[in-house]
This record gives C-alpha cells, sequence and structure tokens, in this order.
C-alpha cells in the first residue's frame, strides 16, 4: 500500500470526515536536498473536515493529525501539509 492510501486510511478510520484530500507534492520538492529527487512519497498535504476539529485550536488540530501520522513520519515522510477544517469553516480548497 502506497503511503498516500495508508495516511488516507488511517485519518478515515480515526476521523470519519467528510471530506479528506490527501495530495502528494514530491515531485514539487525534487533537490531540496541531495536525497530528495521527487519521485518518492516524502512530502504530502493533507485536507481534512472533521467533526473531531469542532472547538479545537489550529494547533490542538495540527497535533492530533500529527501524532497519528507519527508512524509515517519515522518511516521517511519528510513533510506534511495540514489543512484541517470542522464543517461549516471556511477552507482555501
Amino acid at each position: 500500500m502506497s503511503v498516500r492510501n495508508r495516511i488516507e486510511a488511517t485519518l478515515k478510520d480515526a476521523f470519519q470526515p467528510e471530506r479528506l484530500i490527501v495530495i502528494d507534492e514530491s515531485h514539487q520538492h525534487a533537490g531540496h536536498q541531495p536525497d530528495i529527487t521527487g519521485t518518492g512519497e516524502t512530502h504530502m498535504r493533507v485536507r481534512i473536515v472533521a467533526d473531531t476539529f469542532a472547538g479545537m485550536s489550529r494547533l490542538a488540530r495540527h497535533r492530533a493529525v500529527t501524532d497519528l501520522l507519527k508512524p509515517e513520519l519515522d518511516a521517511g515522510l519528510h513533510a506534511l501539509a495540514i489543512e484541517p477544517a470542522a464543517p461549516g469553516e471556511p477552507t482555501r480548497w
């Protein structure tokens, strides 16, 4: 299973989001470091809307996602952009 698919499955199981998009942006970061070629799944963007985030601060939302995805980060995911929202909140996407 790909990193993207694992992230998507993990987030779906934990948050039951009403909207979830996981985008592989690795190709945009080729050459930023010698070992980042843009061909692996090293940079991901998560856009998620879930009831769980209602009443949580932005920092708490980010921590909830990063804590959940720590195994992926420990296994080599280099960067994770997180755009969390509660239902009804405006998003830029």
